[in-house]
């Protein structure tokens, strides 16, 4: 196994071998990604393909400051906002912007595993699930989602809790013992991934 400057310096040269190895130490990782973007296993591997074609494309331009496996997944969330674009063509502009209000924090998700966890979220719209895989787990602010999807900033927070009701909702259905008073009206979560 090569250390990562010397494997993106070979990268960097077209190395077909070291793309053969970056595929190897990567790809698992940053499908993971991809199936948290997609609803369905070949969309994913769809979007990992592309991904690893837009990494070998564009080695020249990491710079080596920061983190490369960064800057990989970095491209994949681009990769995926992209086919998410070409597939939808565009995201449903929210009219009707609900207000959540007086919300209380549970950690419904503490209960589950990270597999049940991925289903319910591949279960969301496609748009909630884009929304929430960019603010809740890749840590974006609405106002960067909002440029980078082309939408209003309201319309990100308007949809990322959505996606977060639709996710209790869900969570509730599967598991009715979680259920009580007090949870059944939350409508924020702590998410412990």
């Amino acid at each position: 196994m090569l250390d990562e400057k010397r494997l993106i310096n070979l990268l960097k040269n077209k190395s077909e071998s070291a793309f053969v190895e970056l595929y190897n130490n990567y790809s698992k990782a940053l499908f993971g990604i991809c199936l948290r973007y997609s609803k369905e296993k070949t969309d994913a591997e769809d979007i990992l393909q592309e991904s690893f074609i837009r990494i070998f494309q564009n080695i020249e331009s990491f710079n080596n400051i920061g983190s490369f496996e960064g800057w990989l997944k970095k491209i994949v969330v681009n990769v995926s906002i992209n086919y998410y674009r070409k597939k939808v063509k565009s995201i449903i502009e929210f009219t009707d912007e609900e207000k959540f209000e007086n919300a209380v924090d549970t950690n419904v998700f503490s209960e589950l595993t990270s597999k049940e966890i991925l289903q319910l979220v591949q279960s969301l719209p496609e748009g909630y699930r884009i929304i929430f895989n960019l603010f809740a787990i890749e840590g974006y602010k609405h106002n960067e989602i909002a440029e980078m999807l082309q939408i209003t900033e309201s319309t990100s927070k308007t949809q990322f809790m959505k996606a977060k009701k639709a996710l209790i909702n869900k969570v509730f259905k599967l598991y009715p013992n979680l259920e009580n008073a007090n949870l059944k009206e939350s409508k924020t979560l702590i998410f412990d991934f």
